[in-house]
């Protein structure tokens, strides 16, 4: 049985938090790898200035670039969009797998937006990681589940819904900054050279 986290999102385009979210996870809740999985389309976001999925897929590889982060498009291949059905569809697809979703604490001020957010959190544990500048003071979902008592490295023991709290140093970067100080990554080519420095996080 192996042990994996989700990391879902539009990753438009993905960068250094999301590596930086997988390894932090990787290491305190003991995880054998790390799925990403990039929506063809987040339904809380505009399809406008949406890259097409395929050159998300491929920054994204660019991006992870650790041989226990795998980069996947199996929403496209679920043919689900939002996060409670694609957490139903691979428990059946691969009930030999225990699965955590993993999520920067900015998801969880808007986690009551989501899609039957009750029963997803019902049915798996959410880890988060630190953001800058966000604060869960009123936060409706953590408000309704609380924070699990649950030591990090024993999610698969904790009672649901569970959300758990993992420790690390901030990370400022945002696809939206992103976006705004280069408007045109999408078309650009060098993914791979762009992806070296991410080998000294």
């Amino acid at each position: 049985m192996a042990r994996i986290g989700l990391l879902g999102g539009s990753f438009n385009p993905a960068h250094r938090a999301h590596r930086h979210i997988s390894l932090v996870a990787l290491q305190q809740l003991r995880l054998d790898e790390v799925w990403w999985l990039v929506s063809p389309l987040n339904p809380l976001k505009s399809a406008a200035g949406m890259a097409p999925l395929a050159t998300r897929v491929a920054r994204a590889k660019a991006v992870a670039r650790h041989p226990r982060i795998k980069v996947t498009a199996l929403e496209e291949q679920l043919g689900t969009r939002f996060a409670v059905d694609t957490v139903a569809a691979l428990q059946r697809r691969f009930p030999q797998h225990q699965f955590v979703w993993l999520a920067g604490s900015d998801i969880v001020g808007e986690l009551h937006r989501w899609r039957r957010w009750r029963h997803f959190l019902r049915a798996v544990p959410l880890a988060v990681v630190p953001r800058p500048g966000v604060s869960l003071l009123g936060a409706p979902a953590l408000s309704w589940s609380g924070w699990s008592p649950a030591k990090p490295s024993r999610w698969t023991q904790a009672a649901l819904p569970a959300i758990i709290s993992l420790h690390s140093r901030l990370r400022p970067e945002s696809a939206t900054e992103i976006r705004s100080a280069d408007p045109g990554w999408a078309t650009d080519a060098r993914f791979d050279e762009k992806a070296r420095s991410f080998d000294q996080d």
